[in-house]
């Protein structure tokens, strides 16, 4: 994602298997977790954005199943 926010270290605990094939792959931990933590807090962000919209998102889908689009009479195609 771009994010300049300064890094910061972090003592973790991982299977030693996974470390062994990790290094063995040169697989870089850090950015690897940082990916991960970003695919999942997006995630979360998502599913908690639909929850808290999830009245309004109801409303506008019945109001469009009422009246359609704004732009129905518009289209060329």
């Amino acid at each position: 994602m771009g994010n300049t926010a300064r890094k910061q270290s972090a003592n973790l605990s991982i299977r030693s298997d996974l470390l062994q094939r990790a290094k063995q792959n040169k697989i870089n931990l850090s950015k690897t977790l940082e990916q991960s933590l970003e695919q999942i807090l997006g995630n979360r962000d998502r599913e908690e954005w639909l929850k808290t919209n999830q009245e309004a998102i109801e409303a506008a889908n019945k109001y469009v199943d009422r009246k359609g689009i704004w732009s129905e009479g518009l289209r060329q195609f």
